[in-house]
């Protein structure tokens, strides 16, 4: 131990700094205790309050006069060198020119640095853990090693498939019709008319739904050239907000190993919403809230209820 000391410290030095701190907590209490006592043992108020000034500045020169013998000795007592167990790279400490090349001070700090990333990270893995995000209801009782992985097979079908897929789904649903087109090549895109309600616009990359955007009946949904309008929002609030329903429920059905089984869950949420300005809040019973219908519908059940 006292090797280790040795190295960078003047022992003899350590030991008068540790006396002067023991004189400098005395001349501090001292103040203190003059402070307590105040003016005191005088006849006079002129000759107590002479005496307790001249008493608070001996002792305050005590003060200054023991700080300053601390600092000139910290100053002699030299840098101890600083020992952290990581192994021969402590030999890095021996160096005489610390000054032109720290490099076992920095190589501290990175040590340093290191172990609270490791730290830190592990407290957010521990909490990511327990409030892992679930996807979709055919996933909740999967566990993450035993999940399949998504084949990149699955992201390109043939478009006789995609077709054979939309058909199926437009027989199953008579109060809503699927007009399937390819405008750009062989991605689809659908124009859903869910009875007089409302007409959405899907637009899909192979089987899987990249964007809806959802109109009113009345609603122009083509450009000026005769194509779908896929950008254009809808001029009724309650359309914009049963787009953003949409865009949720596509983040919700997913299931990549089964797209199909995702577009029929899909189109199964959306034909709820044929009875839009009928149906009340399952909540709160009413028809309308700040003027709006109920325009949310529960991904298990379709029931309605307000935003």
């Amino acid at each position: 131990m006292a090797d280790l000391l040795s190295v960078g410290v003047n022992l003899e030095a350590f030991a008068q700094a540790i006396s002067a701190i023991q004189a400098l907590r005395s001349s501090v209490s001292r103040v203190f205790d003059c402070l307590k006592d105040g003016m005191r043992n005088k006849e006079t108020l002129e000759g107590r309050e002479k005496a307790f000034i001249a008493h608070f500045q001996d002792n305050l020169h005590s003060v200054n006069r023991d700080l300053n013998e601390l600092e000139r000795l910290s100053n002699l007592v030299g840098k101890p060198s600083e020992n952290h167990p990581l192994h021969n790279s402590g030999l890095l400490s021996l160096d005489p020119v610390q000054d032109k090349t720290p490099l076992y001070s920095q190589l501290l700090q990175a040590y340093k640095w290191s172990n609270k990333l490791q730290y830190h990270a592990g407290l957010a893995s521990g909490l990511l853990n327990q409030q892992s995000l679930k996807r979709s209801a055919n996933q909740m009782g999967v566990s993450a090693k035993r999940r399949p992985k998504a084949q990149p097979t699955t992201l390109v079908l043939p478009p006789q498939y995609v077709d054979d897929v939309i058909s199926r789904i437009d027989r199953m649903f008579p109060e809503m019709s699927i007009h399937l087109s390819r405008p750009n090549g062989t991605s689809a895109m659908l124009l859903v008319t869910l009875g007089k309600v409302l007409k959405v616009i899907v637009v899909m990359r192979s089987l899987f739904i990249d964007r809806t955007i959802v109109r009113g009946y009345s609603e122009n949904v083509y450009t000026e050239d005769g194509k779908l309008d896929i950008w254009s929002k809808s001029n009724y609030q309650v359309f914009q907000k049963v787009t953003d329903h949409a865009t949720t429920a596509l983040l919700h059905y997913q299931l990549p190993q089964m797209p199909d089984v995702v577009v029929r869950s899909f189109m199964t949420w959306l034909r709820s919403y044929i009875k839009l300005f009928q149906a009340p809040c399952q909540r709160c019973g009413k028809f309308l809230q700040d003027g709006l219908p109920p325009t949310w519908r529960d991904f298990r059940t379709p029931e309605a209820s307000h935003d």
